[in-house]
């Protein structure tokens, strides 16, 4: 792999596999999380899901493993994902953390098969633009 910046090795991609054991339930409850339909279906009992460019959530058929995660997901408004989840995909009520010292507020909720899931957002506006336009690659204009 090429060098990068800093003298590390270069990371293009990432996944992340969170395993249900009941597979159409939870490809449904993803499709509901992501408001959308998995990117890639490669065979049987496997969904994936890009997030944002390179990051990727694959759903496998299998048994679960308990307290896996969490993997935390970036939103603009945290309570109003928070309000969201509860509502339509049935997640207990979850406390929204804050440390002066931290720049995001962050969550921690699980998804019925005990995978931990997370939200997280900017406390600096300034800051989640930024990043967004890091990522994206170009300047992000809400």
């Amino acid at each position: 792999m090429d060098e990068v910046k800093g003298g590390g090795k270069l990371l293009f991609e990432i996944t992340i596999q969170f395993r249900v054991d009941d597979f159409p339930e939870g490809r449904s409850w993803y499709e509901r999380l992501f408001q959308r339909k998995p990117d890639f279906e490669p065979h049987a009992g496997i969904a994936e899901w890009e997030m944002i460019p390179g990051s990727w959530l694959q759903l496998a058929q299998g048994t679960p493993i308990k307290g896996s995660g969490p993997l935390r997901l970036g939103v603009p408004d945290i309570e109003r994902e928070k309000d969201r989840l509860i509502r339509e995909l049935e997640v207990e009520n979850f406390t929204v953390n804050t440390r002066d010292e931290v720049p995001v507020y962050w969550a921690t909720f699980a998804d019925p098969w005990g995978n931990d899931l997370g939200l997280f957002e900017y406390k600096n506006k300034g800051d989640e633009r930024e990043r967004v336009s890091v990522i994206l690659g170009k300047e992000y204009i809400e």
